[in-house]
């Protein structure tokens, strides 16, 4: 990297230069590197946000191998059982997890009434919503499973809504809390900004910690 240094003062000056590029492509090199690092940091930061909003920990981001007939399965029992609920949740939790919220959005909103105003069918919408980047549509849902389901927090018979569990609760409260933030920043659709995403993240979990009645109190 170096050019061969010469004897006498205009060798000095050549070899002096050379160093000073040489510095140059350091710096850039490391700036590049911390960049690089930043920038995965971020979208690992993203990951983990879009798993945090996920809902319970059942619930899973990515396609796996065999989630295709499990798809199959539980469309011929729903095609089998049209009226049962659980058939029809689950269903759309496989659409969520092959990352088609579109079809479980159809699925849900084509349902029954008493299906669609179960919380735990709200709590899948909300879900849809996220994925699609409809995060205020995702919050205004997800804010009345919180109202239906906070009463849990006073006790097991304090009036909750059908489908309430402190599973249900913990995971609609923190899922609530960070679209919140999102909507705050102006956040719809969060792998588009990851960045601003985690921030969000960051902001929703130091408030929690922070806030004695959080999830983690359940």
């Amino acid at each position: 990297m170096l050019d061969e240094v010469h004897e006498g003062p205009r060798g000095f000056g050549e070899s002096r230069t050379a160093l000073q590029r040489g510095a140059v492509w350091y710096v850039r090199v490391v700036e590049g590197t911390l960049e690089i690092r930043l920038f995965g940091a971020v979208i690992v930061a993203a990951a983990g946000l879009l798993w945090a909003t996920s809902g319970t920990q059942r619930e899973r981001p990515l396609l796996t191998g065999a989630m295709p007939d499990l798809v199959r399965a539980r469309e011929a029992a729903v095609t089998a059982h049209p009226g049962d609920p659980e058939a029809t949740r689950a269903l759309a939790q496989s659409y969520l997890d092959a990352n088609q919220p579109g079809l479980a959005l159809g699925l849900l909103g084509a349902g029954a009434p008493a299906l669609r105003d179960d919380v735990r069918t709200q709590h899948l919408q909300a879900r849809a919503l996220l994925d699609e980047g409809r995060n205020e549509d995702a919050l205004a849902i997800e804010s009345g499973v919180v109202a239906a389901c906070i009463p849990l927090a006073e006790g097991p018979r304090a009036g909750a809504a059908t489908g309430c569990d402190g599973n249900l609760l913990g995971s609609a409260l923190r899922r609530a809390a960070i679209l919140r933030e999102l909507v705050t920043l102006g956040v719809e659709d969060t792998r588009a900004y990851p960045e601003m995403s985690y921030v969000a993240y960051q902001n929703a979990t130091r408030e929690a910690r922070v806030t004695p009645a959080g999830p983690s109190a359940l």
